[in-house]
């Protein structure tokens, strides 16, 4: 069963109204564990709702919609080679995203997210400015952006508290540029506890592959089964 909110009934203190998909309604919510979904460039909240049957049944799965308007769906910010790319841009839309999150999790056992694309750029960095808060993150074809020395990264903490993460990718990927897997892969192996998977003949996608090991990692990482 898949369900639209759009927030109407969270706090009116933040600044960002989401529209969400979520696997269970609200009635079947309390006491699961909450897994976030943040799609990649151009798509939005439908686009990774088709995961949800690979995945454990046991979870809350929330399907979040970019802010930004671009060609036919949605962006978290802009691409680091438009124009206007900052990284205060990333912050301005995590930040928000943050706010969302806080207004919903108490209801659930734990938080995890998932972000494929852009959408693990906005998952390592709600992980790198609460490098508590999240039971694991999955980043599935994707990167993290530099913190440029920016105060809303901390990454000494996150290093200090290292969570379980898994990193899923094809090495023929060409859409994430060779830059950005360096300081990816650099900044999870020394802030993170690691899981990395390579792909063949995945490209810049997803797989059913893919999918069996993340299910096995939610399973064993959050649910504590194998």
């Amino acid at each position: 069963m898949t369900e639209t909110a759009h927030g109407a009934a969270a706090s009116s203190a933040r600044s960002w109204d989401p529209v969400v998909l979520w696997s269970k309604p609200e009635s079947e919510r309390a006491g699961t564990p909450l897994l976030v979904l943040f799609h990649g460039y151009m798509a939005n909240e439908e686009d990774l709702m088709g995961l949800t049957d690979h995945l454990p049944a046991d979870f809350t799965v929330a399907a979040v919609r970019a802010p930004r308007p671009v060609g036919p769906g949605f962006s978290w910010f802009p691409l680091a080679r438009e124009a206007d790319y900052s990284v205060q841009h990333v912050v301005d839309s995590v930040s928000d995203v943050v706010a969302w999150l806080d207004s919903v999790k108490e209801q659930h056992s734990g938080v995890s997210i998932l972000g494929f694309s852009q959408g693990m750029a906005v998952a390592t960095t709600l992980l790198r400015h609460r490098p508590t808060d999240f039971t694991c993150v999955v980043g599935l074809s994707g990167f993290a952006v530099p913190a440029e020395d920016h105060a809303f990264f901390r990454d000494d903490e996150a290093a200090r508290n290292p969570t379980p993460f898994f990193w899923g990718r094809d090495q023929e990927d060409q859409v994430i540029t060779p830059e950005m897997i360096e300081f990816s892969h650099a900044w999870l192996t020394t802030h993170t506890t690691l899981t990395k998977i390579l792909y063949s003949n995945m490209f810049h996608s997803i797989n059913l592959q893919e999918l069996t090991h993340v299910r096995e990692y939610l399973t064993m990482t959050v649910l504590g089964r194998r």
